[in-house]
C-alpha cells in the first residue's frame, strides 16, 4: 500500500460514513508521525515497534516500511484493508494494530516524552477505537 491521503475509499469515516478499518487507522498514525517527526523518523519508529510487537503478533511480519528513492512507503497485512464491518475477515488485525500502537507509544514516550503521544491521543478516529498509547500510570 502506498501512502495516500485519508479519504472515504481508504475506509476512514467522513461525515458519517463507514468506520475506519485498520489500514485507515494506521494511515492516520503514519501521517501524524510523519507530520510531527518526519518520514524517516516515522519509518524507524514503526519498523522498530513492528519488530517488538511481532513477537506477540506474527502477522506484523507483513507490515513492511521501505524507502524508495526519497520517499517511504509501507505495505500492511492484507486483512487490515478489509472493511471494519467485516469483523471476521480482519479478526486478528485489530489485535495486531493494538499491539503495534502500544509499542509505538512506548517508543515515542522514551524518545520524545509525551508530546507526540498526546497529539495521537487527541485524534477522534484513534481515540474512538480505544487505541492505547501509554501504559496505565505512565505520564
Amino acid at each position: 500500500m502506498r501512502m495516500m491521503p485519508i479519504n472515504e475509499e481508504s475506509g476512514v469515516r467522513q461525515g458519517g460514513g463507514r468506520e475506519p478499518n485498520p489500514a485507515a487507522l494506521f494511515a492516520i498514525v503514519w501521517e501524524t508521525l510523519a507530520a510531527m517527526l518526519g518520514t524517516a523518523a516515522a519509518a524507524a519508529i514503526v519498523r522498530r515497534a513492528a519488530g517488538r510487537a511481532g513477537t506477540q503478533r506474527p502477522e506484523l511480519i507483513d507490515l513492511v516500511v521501505r524507502r524508495e528513492q526519497l520517499e517511504y512507503h509501507y505495505t500492511l497485512p492484507d486483512a487490515w484493508s478489509q472493511p471494519a464491518e467485516a469483523a471476521t475477515a480482519c479478526e486478528r488485525a485489530p489485535l495486531a494494530l493494538r499491539a503495534l500502537v502500544a509499542e509505538i507509544g512506548q517508543l515515542l514516550v522514551e524518545l520524545t516524552g509525551t508530546i507526540v503521544v498526546g497529539r495521537l491521543e487527541e485524534i477522534p478516529e484513534l481515540r474512538g477505537r480505544g487505541l492505547v498509547w501509554r501504559s496505565e500510570g505512565a505520564n
